[in-house]
């Protein structure tokens, strides 16, 4: 028989009967388990290792009707062949092929029909079992791709692909890749529902082609899980392109079906899903290289004032965005401003880049706050059309900590004295927005208090107001830690959402 010899519980109250039938079929390679009674045979199914039941249809406790339903009802891809040397007109065979039975043999029964009939029903069975386990394993396969292709960074695609493939095939598995800084790393669960960890992992890779591949090999060189003693294991390589690692996926040597298409698939899907974040991640690598490059490469030193400044891109997206900050000592005063551009890519940055060489050589000039901003946007709306920015631009004269400010449409400064955390608002439209704006604003920075700038992204949530960001974000900066970087990197932890959306720029100063 395909799949290995199949083993038949016979069930029949008559020895010499019984004799007979487990003679036959023992002679054709079978091998064979016995039962005299309806109540034996129930309690052996599910328990013994069973493929089929050959079933007489008088027994001396239950009827072997009721026995092939009850024994349907459970194991529904068990089958059953009634065999009888009363039951045998035509309503006896009617009724117990259509209560379950997949054949109906009355005798008397020739040896060859027997092992035959088992044959026949084996054969189906078997490939209805192969079928629905492959069925099962697509699901498993279309849900495991979809969970890697939607995985945030590389870490949580190997775990998700090792998660996906211990409950796929049912067993532990190891995912091994290599991450763009050229790290080889393994994914190892223990089984399905368990969670998945990740460690270092090194593999000679020297003699795997293009394409994919599958291999039988011993456990011992996979000692990433702690394997059962004498475990063959299955390891399917993809490789998609000579100068990156291939990506390598470890099951047990159970259940695979000829050939493994389905782990030969999820090692190519996984792969695929690999590259992108590789390529995800090299993308996003430059973006914010670039990014950084347009901000200020230094922070000035000024007497009697601590600063600190933090940068934080967007992790969800490769592009670099329009949020900027500058902090430049000009003649006594600290030009202190911070914008963001409408949008996110490359545009963005570039529209930013021009802003903010446009707020420093307008400040070079002597310009206060508001003239800078009107000679700006004046700017945007004859050379950049159709582009929106906010923006706040403050002039600091460091010895009396007197400041004017002007603002354009950008989230109000927060100052922290004394008397607790308080916005300084100077409502402002947009730059790009033809309208009439305020006078410039002027304030004194307490000694000892601390003034914070940030974009929108420290505080907006696509599921809640400004205002509720506003609330927070006040009362998270009420306490200033005396190292100021530590203060920003608070802000941030307690503030920015795990995944960040959008970029944050936060500036921060204290007037000692």
């Amino acid at each position: 028989m395909e799949g290995g010899p199949a083993t038949v519980l016979v069930v029949d109250d008559s020895p010499t009967k019984r004799y007979l039938l487990v003679n036959w079929l023992t002679r054709a390679g079978f091998g064979v388990l016995e039962a005299e009674t309806g109540g034996d045979a129930l309690a052996r199914v599910g328990v013994d290792p069973i493929d089929l039941v050959v079933l007489d249809v008088r027994l001396p406790d239950l009827d072997g009707f009721e026995v092939c339903e009850r024994i349907k009802v459970d194991h529904p891809a068990m089958p059953v062949i009634h065999v009888s040397a009363h039951a045998v007109d035509v309503r006896d065979r009617a009724q117990g092929l259509t209560r379950g039975a997949d054949a109906y043999l009355a005798e008397p029964i020739e040896p060859e029909e027997l092992v035959a009939t088992a044959q026949a029903v084996l054969r189906y069975y078997r490939a209805r079992q192969r079928a629905e386990l492959l069925a099962e394993r697509l699901a498993g396969l279309a849900d495991t791709t979809l969970a890697v292709n939607s995985a945030p960074d590389f870490n949580r695609l190997l775990t998700a692909a090792a998660a996906g493939a211990a409950k796929i095939f049912q067993g532990p598995a190891v995912v091994a890749a290599e991450t763009f800084d050229g790290d080889c790393l393994a994914a190892v669960t223990t089984g399905p529902g368990a969670d998945a960890f990740l460690q270092p992992w090194s593999v000679d890779d020297a003699d795997v082609p293009i394409g994919s591949s599958v291999h039988v090999g011993s456990a011992e060189d996979w000692p990433a899980l702690d394997w059962p003693a004498g475990q063959r294991i299955t390891v399917a390589a993809a490789r998609l392109r000579t100068d990156r690692a291939p990506l390598y996926i470890v099951v047990p040597n159970g259940e695979l079906l000829p050939g493994a298409p389905v782990l030969v698939q999820l090692a190519q899907a996984v792969a695929a899903a690999v590259e992108a974040q590789r390529s995800f991640d090299e993308e996003h690598r430059i973006a914010v290289t670039l990014q950084r490059s347009l901000l200020p490469r230094r922070i000035p030193d000024v007497a009697g004032y601590d600063l600190a400044v933090r940068y934080e891109p967007a992790s969800a997206q490769t592009e670099v965005g329009g949020d900027f900050y500058e902090l430049v000592m000009l003649d006594g005063h600290l030009l202190v401003a911070i914008g963001d551009v409408a949008g996110h890519s490359l545009h963005a940055a570039t529209v930013m880049a021009e802003l903010r060489h446009a707020v420093r050589a307008y400040a070079v000039e002597g310009h206060q706050p508001g003239a800078v901003l009107d000679r700006v946007d004046e700017l945007m709306r004859t050379l950049l059309p159709g582009e929106l920015a906010t923006i706040c631009v403050m002039l600091l004269h460091p010895p009396t900590g007197r400041i004017r400010m002007a603002s354009a449409g950008h989230l109000p400064p927060l100052v922290v004295g004394d008397g607790g955390p308080e916005f300084v608002h100077h409502r402002a439209p947009l730059l790009g927005v033809r309208a009439v704006r305020p006078a410039d604003r002027e304030f004194v920075l307490p000694r000892g208090a601390s003034l914070v700038l940030y974009t929108d992204g420290l505080i907006e949530r696509r599921d809640a107001d400004i205002d509720a960001g506003l609330t927070a974000l006040a009362a998270c900066a009420s306490e200033v830690e005396q190292d100021l970087d530590r203060f920003c990197e608070r802000l941030l932890v307690k503030l920015a959402p795990p995944q960040i959306h959008d970029d944050i720029a936060v500036v921060a100063l204290r007037r000692h």
